[in-house]
């Protein structure tokens, strides 16, 4: 996860000392790069010791290492296209500059959420979801409309997959886990009653939890054994779900097309689904 998203979304429930620490470095990475610990201690009010907690807390042996793993935050930070709006949609907008806002709060989404995984977090996703014996896919409104389209690509590959719209179907699902399963629960929230307690259920019968879920510190993450995260800016467009949709399916295809690759029977399964589902777009005989 970039350390500056992380920053960035604990802030809130941050102490004051350390929110003004970390708000100086989310609004000035690059400046905060090239001060020493006392220096970034003077700019912001507080005492050099407090700097060294700050790096501390975030999982980091002292401000270098900190001030290293900012560097390649910003190193992944990917530009959107010269041209491209990003910003609040306004009901007075016109039809290209709606169009061009949309499309930038898409892209900038799906960018930030694929930098925000780390590599070693999605192998060990991966490694999960292929030995799973079961997978059961949960999650509630818009989140279960990518679960389900995630149980699609997973039943062509032969898995074997547990989805329904209805969450307590799903709850009942959870209730016959076991240590060799597995439950892929979203939640761009992680607060979604229904799909908490069908993970701590999950976890209650030893399977295996990976969540998907936002940035922010949620009850979700916290139940999770294995946590992806996703990027979507609600704030700015939130008439729907629909950049935290839109990350969502970007991570998912990854972990599709991944697991594509691992499995070694993987492009068999394909084409035998669509061998079997062509007969049914074949124009009806006379």
């Amino acid at each position: 996860m970039s350390i500056l998203k992380k920053i960035s979304a604990q802030l809130e429930t941050m102490a004051p000392a350390d929110r003004q620490i970390g708000q100086f470095i989310v609004e000035n990475p690059d400046q905060m790069l090239r001060l020493s610990s006392a220096a970034l201690a003077s700019e912001t009010g507080r005492s050099q010791s407090s700097v060294v907690k700050f790096s501390q807390k975030l999982g980091y042996a002292g401000y270098q290492e900190l001030k290293l793993a900012v560097s390649e935050a910003k190193a992944q930070e990917w530009p959107a296209p010269a041209g491209m709006i990003h910003g609040t949609i306004e009901v007075g907008d016109g039809y290209l500059t709606i169009l061009q806002k949309l499309l930038g709060s898409k892209l900038q989404a799906m960018q930030q959420t694929i930098s925000v995984n780390n590599e070693g977090d999605i192998d060990k996703a991966l490694e999960a979801l292929h030995d799973a014996r079961r997978i059961h896919l949960a999650g509630v409104g818009a989140s279960s409309l990518v679960a389900r389209d995630f149980s699609y690509k997973l039943m062509k590959l032969g898995r074997n997959v547990l989805h329904d719209s209805d969450s307590h179907v799903q709850m009942a699902n959870a209730s016959t886990l076991g240590p060799d399963d597995l439950l892929f629960a979203l939640s761009y929230s992680g607060a979604s009653i229904e799909t908490l307690r069908i993970a701590e259920l999950a976890s209650q019968r030893k399977a295996t939890v990976i969540a998907v879920t936002g940035l922010q510190d949620n009850p979700l993450a916290r139940v999770a054994d294995i946590c992806l995260h996703t990027v979507g800016d609600e704030d700015r467009v939130r008439s729907s779900a629909i950049t935290a949709r839109d990350a969502q399916l970007m991570l998912t295809d990854l972990l599709f097309i991944l697991l594509v690759q691992r499995q070694p029977d993987a492009n068999d399964y394909v084409h035998n689904s669509e061998t079997a589902v062509s007969v049914l777009k074949a124009k009806r005989l006379s």
